[in-house]
């Protein structure tokens, strides 16, 4: 390439400004999504401020000479820069503030389903939402879970920090432990996002609560660095921020090229959840249930079967499967197929493997058997699957 074509494709390259905060995994996770577009398709000039939720200068903007904004529009202060502009935008945000414009974000509703059961799983009968209601994604993820839990027939506790923003934060986590005292036990939390689950388990400190054996907590976004600093290490539901970014800078490249896309909405599945030592914890009041499900959470993947369970239960098949049934709502042979079937998700999301190295892997004996146990409980081929979580 001669040095003038060099330069007449830099002054052809698009101009993209990234209004996204560098404070957070998960907003991290959105740029790294953006850069595996830009690498992998056309080249884009990119302005990057370093932005956290509430430092956002945008004075620059009404000045810029750019091409299209990929945007976290949280609050008014970046709505009201954003509408001054007539420049294609994407927005990653759940509060909405620009309707019109198309976004990508997290299915909160998923989100929300996956931690309930995450905690239904370990037999609580008790659960709680830790929120704040100055996040709206906070508020669809309290809702869908409280609506999910209270569908089931179990009660639901909640706590809101935006209520007690005013205060100083060392008074507000010792309103959160007063809630967390007068809240039944065994209980499961789901808590907004890892911030805010850090500052439970600090509260439950404070509360004198054992964690996880009578609260266990559970966050969102998969923050390793506050996950595994927070003690004990939380649990959290992992996004897939990565395909969030590359969507939203796909969306926008075409938005570019003159395609419209107002007001389409696209929501993202979560990965799953990295299960640590916050709901490390089986909250069941029956030993020879706890002692079963403990044997298939180690060994569902060895191919074991429920004749491999009888084993080592000492009850008869009949008593066994009606306690089994009585406390975790379905049969111990459904509980080792959704154990494999968890393992499947995760190796169809990590890894590169073919299908039937992945049955073998996760018990299953035939991959045709394996197809058919994931369409039925998943709702898509693994196949499907695996090629919507890239």
């Amino acid at each position: 390439m001669t040095k003038d074509n060099y330069i007449s494709n830099l002054k052809n390259r698009k101009q993209v400004a990234l209004i996204i905060e560098t404070s957070n995994e998960y907003a991290r996770g959105l740029l790294f999504g953006i850069r595996k577009y830009i690498r992998e398709n056309r080249g884009w000039s990119v302005y990057l401020g370093e932005y956290g939720r509430s430092n956002t200068d945008l004075t620059w903007l009404l000045n810029w000479e750019g091409d299209g904004i990929i945007a976290r529009i949280e609050n008014e202060h970046i709505a009201d820069y954003i509408s001054k502009i007539n420049l294609p935008t994407v927005d990653l945000s759940a509060a909405r503030l620009l309707p019109d414009l198309p976004f990508v974000e997290t299915n909160d509703m998923s989100f929300a389903q996956l931690a309930a059961d995450h905690l239904i799983e370990r037999g609580f009968k008790y659960f709680g939402f830790c929120g704040n209601s100055r996040y709206s994604w906070s508020d669809q993820r309290s809702l869908h879970f409280k609506e999910y839990i209270q569908d089931l027939g179990f009660p639901c506790y909640s706590f809101d920090s935006y209520s007690h923003q005013d205060k100083f934060r060392y008074v507000e986590r010792k309103e959160m432990a007063h809630w967390v005292k007068t809240l039944p036990k065994p209980i499961g939390i789901m808590s907004c996002f890892d911030s805010q689950g850090q500052q439970l388990l600090e509260a439950c400190r404070i509360a004198k609560v054992s964690v996880p054996d009578e609260v266990a907590v559970i966050g969102v976004d998969n923050d390793e660095l506050l996950c595994e600093l927070a003690q004990p290490p939380l649990s959290s539901v992992i996004p897939n921020s990565l395909k969030t970014g590359y969507q939203a800078a796909f969306l926008l490249d075409q938005m570019m090229d003159g395609n419209s896309f107002e007001n389409k909405k696209y929501l993202i599945e979560p990965l799953g959840i990295k299960t640590r030592q916050s709901t490390d914890v089986l909250a069941i009041d029956d030993k020879v249930i706890a002692d079963a499900l403990n044997f298939i959470r180690n060994h569902a993947c060895d191919g074991i079967t429920v004749q491999d369970l009888l084993e080592v239960t000492p009850l008869s098949r009949r008593i066994f499967e009606d306690r089994f049934r009585k406390r975790l709502g379905r049969t111990p042979h459904e509980e080792i197929i959704s154990v494999r079937l968890k393992f499947v998700k995760q190796l169809l999301t990590e890894t590169d493997l073919p299908l039937y190295e992945i049955a073998e892997r996760a018990g299953f004996k035939h991959t045709e058997y394996l197809s058919v146990a994931f369409k039925r409980e998943i709702n898509m081929s693994p196949s499907e699957y695996r090629r919507k979580s890239q």
